[in-house]
């Protein structure tokens, strides 16, 4: 998971980050509610950790405006140094779903922020089996089936399908699709991800008639959608203010 830490103390983000990555997640720090805004306009974060006491009430501003970009179940989680409950009860209401008081306890920290992803995120706990419709993958082989039909697959193409899978409705960025599949060789052409992609649209033939569509959405990376009788369900889309482009315009 990929989790945005927003904080105008380098060295505590630094040491968020330092313990968050130990636990195996992705992590990036930000300096300010303004800098984090412009990046997550073109990347993805699966969870917000905020400092409640930034500057010029920038904290209750940032919660604001990623309830209202992200989803309703997008985990956000503040930091402060104030025990009172004031403080607390202002950081719930401004829309965050847990705290933390400091000092950060490392243990604690890495237990709530389990926990606030995996009711975010119930299906990307670890199983055997996941379906999806007619899809149904195994992790453990790294086989994936269409309606009982087994699909030849390489395991770069699996952890690609599986991933549009568990983000269903999502926009994914370029950035974290590199992150999550590719790992830390992200020096691949770009080239490469978008041959990948196209691959995996033909294997699985997500096309419309079969009620998904593997979608671009421009200048930014991709999303897979589920079909409707009357189209595109938007109900899947989470809340997003990104707009996909035609098939024809992907760069694969």
């Amino acid at each position: 998971m990929r989790i945005a830490v927003l904080d105008n103390d380098r060295h505590q983000s630094e040491l968020v980050c330092q313990v968050l990555s130990t636990a195996g997640h992705g992590c990036q720090t930000f300096g300010s509610s303004r800098e984090l805004m412009t990046q997550a306009r073109r990347d993805s974060f699966d969870m917000l950790i905020i400092h409640w006491h930034l500057p010029e009430g920038g904290a209750s501003e940032a919660v604001h405006w990623v309830r209202d970009r992200f989803s309703a179940t997008f985990p956000i989680m503040f930091i402060t140094g104030r025990s009172n409950e004031d403080d607390i009860v202002a950081g719930l209401a401004a829309g965050a779903d847990d705290y933390m008081i400091k000092p950060i306890r490392r243990g604690e920290l890495v237990a709530r922020v389990q926990a606030l992803l995996r009711r975010a995120y119930p299906t990307q706990n670890a199983v055997e089996q996941i379906q999806f419709g007619g899809y149904v993958f195994q992790s453990r082989t790294g086989r994936v089936t269409m309606q009982g039909k087994p699909i030849d697959v390489t395991q770069k193409e699996f952890d690609l399908a599986l991933l549009f899978f568990r983000n269903l409705g999502r926009p994914l960025s370029r950035a974290y699709i590199l992150e999550a599949v590719w790992s830390r060789d992200v020096q691949i052409p770009s080239r490469t991800m978008d041959t990948h992609v196209s691959r995996v649209r033909s294997k699985l033939q997500l096309r419309p008639e079969h009620g998904f569509r593997l979608a671009p959405v421009y200048s930014y990376g991709y999303r897979l959608e589920q079909m409707s009788s009357g189209g595109v369900n938007n109900a899947a889309h989470n809340g997003s203010k990104h707009s996909p482009v035609n098939d024809s315009d992907a760069a694969d």
